[in-house]
C-alpha cells in the first residue's frame, strides 16, 4: 500500500510539472499581445472640436442644371396664332384659304367688335331717279370682275345705296384694299373715313409649329389688310 501511495504522489507531481512548464499552449503564448496589437505609442485621443484626418470628406451636393434662358426661335408646341380680322362676309373666304392645311379641330373663331375708322366704298349714285337700281347694277359689274366682298348700304343716311368694299382700322389697310381692287379693274372705288362699330372675326389656329406658321404667313399675304399675330 505504501508503494502505491508513493506512486500516486509522484504521478501528481509529474503531471503538475508538465502542465506548468511544458504545455504547448504556453510555449506559443504571447506575453504582451495587447501592447503589440494596439500600438499604444501611436494612439491619440481626438477632442470634440477636432476632425480626424482620415474622416470622409462631405459629398458635395449635385450640381443644379439651370434651364437655358434663350427661347427657341420657332414657336413652341401648343402655340396659338390668330389671323384677321375679317367681317362676317369676308370670313368664309379666309376659312376656305385655310382648307389645304387640314386644321380640323385646331381651327376656331373668335368674334369681337372693332371700331373701324376707314372704309373702301363706291359712292351712292348721284342724281339717279332710281338709285337702288343703279347700285344693284354696279354690284353686278363688281361680280363680273370677280369681286365678291361687298355689300350695298340700304340704311337711311347720306351713304344710302353706296357699296361698301371693306372697313378697316387704319388708312394704310384701306389703301391696300383699294390697290387690290384697282388691279381687278374697279375704277370708281375710293377710301374715306367712317367710324363705326363693326362685328369682326379672328380665325385662331392652335398647336402651331414652325412649318405651319410659315404656311399661314404665305396664306395671310393673299388677303390684303389681314394680320397674323399671337392669340389674345
Amino acid at each position: 500500500m505504501r508503494a502505491l501511495f508513493l506512486f500516486l504522489v509522484l504521478a501528481n507531481v509529474a503531471f503538475f510539472a508538465w502542465t506548468r512548464y511544458f504545455s504547448p499552449a504556453d510555449a506559443v503564448a504571447d506575453p504582451a499581445p495587447l501592447g503589440r496589437q494596439i500600438q499604444p505609442d501611436k494612439l491619440r485621443v481626438v477632442g470634440t472640436g477636432e476632425t480626424s484626418a482620415t474622416a470622409a470628406k462631405p459629398v458635395p451636393p449635385p450640381a443644379v442644371v439651370e434651364a437655358a434662358l434663350t427661347a427657341p426661335s420657332a414657336p413652341a408646341s401648343g402655340a396659338c396664332v390668330e389671323w384677321g380680322s375679317f367681317t362676317v362676309a369676308d370670313a368664309p373666304r379666309a376659312q376656305k384659304a385655310l382648307e389645304p392645311l387640314s386644321l380640323g379641330t385646331r381651327l376656331a373663331e373668335r368674334r369681337t367688335e372693332e371700331m373701324a375708322a376707314w372704309w373702301v366704298f363706291i359712292p351712292p349714285p348721284a342724281a339717279s331717279p332710281t338709285p337702288r337700281q343703279a347700285a344693284l347694277k354696279k354690284a353686278s359689274e363688281l361680280k363680273a370682275l370677280r369681286v365678291e366682298d361687298y355689300f350695298v348700304v340700304s340704311d337711311e343716311g347720306p351713304n344710302r345705296w353706296a357699296i361698301s368694299l371693306g372697313v378697316f382700322r387704319t388708312e394704310e389697310a384701306a389703301q391696300a384694299r383699294l390697290a387690290a381692287l384697282r388691279q381687278q379693274g374697279v375704277r370708281s372705288a375710293q377710301v374715306g373715313p367712317r367710324e363705326t362699330l363693326v362685328p369682326k372675326i379672328w380665325l385662331q389656329v392652335k398647336s402651331v409649329d414652325a412649318g405651319t406658321e410659315a404656311k399661314l404667313k404665305d396664306i395671310a399675304r393673299q388677303i390684303d389688310g389681314s394680320e397674323l399675330r399671337p392669340c389674345l
